[in-house]
């Protein structure tokens, strides 16, 4: 049964919004193994989420309405970015002409930006301490993924994200090229970077003066609170699938919108995304957190990696 294009296009988005909480709950408890603990269910996460969802709100006195609509603006931004990118299907979808790859990056980057303004207008300092951080953050992660994107463009002559997927996947030689190894290398570190994940920041640290994303949240409760936990999960499960199904496994996905080719893309999609969690686990729980003051040289030397993506195209062009 060949299903309607909307319909298809429902169902990415309701991929990310449904199963992003599993991957992370996924991950949670086999780090939690590997430490030689028992660890919470896979399934915790949608639990903490509902518990958030159905608790009374706290509301610092000195913030306005931003400080409530920045969670609803970030979901509807990472809910915007699952209609741009190849989630489930080769050919594109409605929504896919609304934007290109640095459309998507920019939704992205909004969500980031709400995120860190709701921190700042809540009043707190540890909360306006993280959105500091943050911000200093990710003005070094944009102009790295600027880049990266703008080697795939070259590469694969568009900016299109379901053309990026179309010509990686029918051309094995561009997928070796160098300039496409090294702009693969330089997001998988901004994959880190924009994850909180070691060694930029530990994601089970409880200790203020050394959290970043979490540091926003810190004045956050009630229904906000677990949409910008679900949040957090969507913003991880989309990296990855702009990591697996545009720039590293372009396979898997649906040729011709069926149900039983969609449902299939989703089960290969999850199997792709816990692939790359098993390389982010190791890291995890092999290496240290960085000091802070050392936090901006590791994002620099993902930016001086981009850049080399850049010159090496530039070079084997010519």
């Amino acid at each position: 049964m060949l299903l309607p294009a909307y319909a298809v296009q429902a169902a990415q988005v309701l991929t990310v919004l449904f199963v992003s909480p599993l991957l992370t709950g996924v991950i949670a408890r086999v780090e939690a193994i590997i430490a030689g603990k028992r660890g919470p269910s896979v399934f915790q996460t949608y639990r903490d989420i509902l518990k958030f969802l159905r608790k009374g709100r706290i509301v610092p006195d000195a913030s306005s309405w931003f400080f409530r609509a920045a969670a609803y603006v970030a979901c509807g931004a990472y809910a915007t970015v699952a209609t741009l990118i190849p989630v489930l299907t080769t050919y594109p979808l409605p929504g896919a002409t609304y934007g290109d790859i640095l459309g998507g990056a920019f939704v992205l980057g909004l969500a980031g930006f709400v995120t860190a303004c709701a921190g700042l207008d809540s009043g707190s300092q540890y909360t306006g301490i993280g959105g500091s951080r943050a911000t200093m953050v990710g003005v070094l992660v944009e102009p790295t993924l600027i880049f990266v994107f703008f080697s795939v463009a070259f590469i694969t002559g568009t900016d299109l994200p379901y053309a990026m997927n179309a010509a990686l996947r029918h051309s094995a030689v561009d997928v070796l090229r160098p300039a496409h190894v090294l702009a693969v290398a330089a997001f998988f570190m901004m994959l880190l970077v924009d994850t909180g994940r070691i060694p930029i920041e530990s994601s089970s640290a409880t200790i203020e003066f050394g959290m970043i994303d979490d540091a926003r949240l810190f004045e956050h409760s009630g229904p906000e609170m677990g949409l910008f936990r679900w949040g957090s999960s969507m913003k991880q499960f989309l990296l990855y699938t702009i990591f697996v199904n545009i720039l590293l496994l372009p396979r898997g996905l649906s040729d011709d919108g069926s149900l039983s080719s969609v449902l299939l893309a989703v089960v290969y999609l999850f199997l792709k995304t816990l692939i790359v969690a098993a390389f982010v686990i190791v890291i995890d729980t092999t290496y240290a957190k960085l000091r802070l003051y050392k936090i901006t040289e590791f994002i620099a030397t993902g930016l001086l990696v981009a850049v080399l993506a850049t010159f090496a195209y530039v070079i084997g062009a010519g």
